[in-house]
């Protein structure tokens, strides 16, 4: 089966703020993201693995516009690929907080100046 056959598909658009790396202005800006929500149950010709893999999925947002237009300068600048998709928490609302819990003992941590 394919992935989206366990998910539906919704797109939304959501304000994300980004430096122009010409003007260096930050502005927000509107960005177009697809939201897939995990269907409510399985399609009736699932197999054990599509069960299998249908148990550990989860709500998620991708991202579908690559580039934005700055708002001062009138320039186009990529958006940075670091977060173009997002795990959505339990809720389907926000990012996942998972393992980042407020104990502050990370592997970084005798590294900061």
């Amino acid at each position: 089966m394919d992935e989206r056959d366990f998910f539906t598909e919704r797109p939304e658009q959501m304000p994300v703020s980004y430096t122009c790396p010409r003007c260096k202005r930050r502005h927000e800006y509107m960005v177009r993201w697809m939201r897939r929500t995990k269907k409510p149950q399985l399609p009736p010709r699932a197999d054990a693995r599509d069960r299998a893999v249908y148990a550990k999925l989860r709500d998620y947002l991708i991202r579908m516009d690559d580039d934005v237009t700055c708002k001062s300068c009138s320039k186009r600048f990529e958006i940075p690929s670091h977060q173009s998709m997002v795990v959505l928490d339990e809720q389907g609302r926000g990012p996942s907080r998972a393992g980042t819990g407020s104990d502050d003992d990370d592997d970084n941590r005798g590294n900061r100046a």
